[in-house]
């Protein structure tokens, strides 16, 4: 069996995400998945540009995240993304653990689905470049 796609990023918490506790805001905790998420694609070869020019766009139709304990200011967090589907949606898994003790912090997934730039309507299949691509870069 081929291991699912997987990639991990390590950042330090910038003060300007933090709030007057030096505790990250909620909402930047997205923006890390998303930083993960690209780097995740890239793997496969996958980035923006090479996404789009499939001509679907591919909002985010969910996101949970669960708070396990707060990001602190100058912390060192290394976020885990690995794709768990692709053939119908893209549905990411993210670990988020202190870079230095691997102290899990955070865990959460989001799921985007293709969109037909032209049409606006959803796509109920990844795209076939794509998913050669995924596979690709599984092996």
């Amino acid at each position: 069996m081929t291991a699912p796609l997987r990639a991990e990023v390590t950042l330090e918490i910038p003060f300007h995400d933090v709030d007057v506790m030096g505790i990250v805001w909620h909402g930047h905790y997205v923006k890390y998945l998303e930083i993960a998420r690209t780097a995740l694609m890239r793997k496969a070869g996958l980035d923006i540009p090479e996404m789009t020019a499939t001509g679907c766009g591919w909002p985010i139709v969910t996101c949970e995240l669960k708070y396990i304990s707060p990001l602190r200011y100058a912390q060192r967090v290394r976020i885990e993304a690995v794709l768990e589907e692709y053939e119908q949606r893209l549905k990411i898994a993210y670990v988020l653990r202190d870079a230095d003790t691997g102290q899990k912090t955070t865990k959460a997934t989001t799921a985007q689905i293709a969109v037909d730039m032209a049409t606006g309507e959803v796509c109920f299949e990844t795209p076939a470049s794509m998913v050669t691509a995924i596979e690709r870069a599984r092996e």
